[in-house]
């Protein structure tokens, strides 16, 4: 029984869904905005918010944290010293989801994740 089990498990075997969100993280990070599908989508948002409340707080054991999670270091640095201006007054809710035309192929609902 997978009671109370609320892990997205998104078809994959623990090490590759592991890597999967850590690169859409990064790139979410990068980018600003990720087209994937919506599984995924609310997959990444629970890990790229935690990254963002990580740079809020600043501190050298979070960027520790972050720099362990975030493939790109520079990019770690960079999200520390534009986050706490441009999240500092909000609690939570830093992406949005916005779902789009189903995926051609196989149909599967599609959905863009960007920072807000």
């Amino acid at each position: 029984m997978r009671h109370q089990c609320r892990v997205p498990l998104l078809g994959r075997p623990a090490d590759q869904r592991k890597a999967l969100l850590r690169g859409l993280t990064t790139q979410l990070i990068r980018e600003g905005r990720v087209t994937t599908t919506k599984a995924r989508a609310k997959a990444l948002r629970d890990q790229a918010e935690r990254m963002i409340t990580l740079a809020k707080e600043g501190s050298l054991a979070s960027r520790r944290l972050a720099i362990g999670y975030i493939y790109d270091k520079q990019l770690v640095h960079a999200l520390f010293d534009k986050v706490p201006d441009r999240y500092g007054d909000r609690n939570g809710g830093y992406t949005r989801i916005i779902r789009t035309v189903p995926r051609r192929g196989d149909n599967a609902e599609m959905a863009i994740i960007e920072l807000v």
